[in-house]
């Protein structure tokens, strides 16, 4: 599973923002040269993160964006929901019934997937990603495998299969 690419850019465009925290706001120009990223598509990107309250805007000369909190308080997974509207993979509705069918056990399977790839990025700050802190590889390494396991071993037991184990342990710590 890949993060979409406006979520990936939004990212990036707000840990921009948190190293320039506390100096003069940031340009969207500032921005697209810095990150690679063209201006239009950082002003769709920043019109949602504007009406969530993760940044602002400053009008004028030396205008620009500032964070609308604490790097601290913002984390990866308010980002991507902003721009997104979704954190995961998107399934049908979960309808709180035993999944019947073996669609519905596939669905199943993502939602609670979507639902663990959520709460890893809402571990993760803004602030974090822009100190390359080493708290994201502890969030990243074994809680991330743990995590991946007990969906593996929790499928397994539904479906009545074997867990294919490392397999997906391999892919979560590339």
């Amino acid at each position: 599973m890949r993060l979409s690419t406006r979520g990936r850019y939004a990212v990036s465009a707000m840990v921009e923002l948190t190293r320039n925290v506390g100096k003069r706001p940031v340009t969207l120009a500032e921005i697209s040269a810095s990150q690679g990223i063209s201006l239009s598509y950082l002003e769709q990107l920043f019109a949602p993160m504007r009406r969530e309250n993760l940044v602002y805007g400053v009008r004028g000369p030396g205008g620009g964006y500032r964070l609308a909190k604490s790097a601290d308080q913002i984390t990866v997974a308010q980002i991507i929901m902003a721009v997104d509207g979704y954190v995961g993979a998107r399934t049908e509705q979960d309808t709180g019934q035993p999944a019947a069918s073996s669609e519905e056990q596939k669905q199943a399977v993502w939602a609670d997937l979507s639902k663990q790839v959520y709460e890893l990025l809402n571990r993760i700050t803004l602030q974090q990603m822009a100190d390359g802190s080493g708290e994201i590889a502890a969030v990243r390494g074994d809680q991330a495998a743990e995590g991946i396991d007990e969906t593996r071993d929790r499928e397994a037991s539904r479906t009545g299969t074997e867990p294919a184990h490392n397999t997906w342990r391999r892919t979560a710590n590339r």
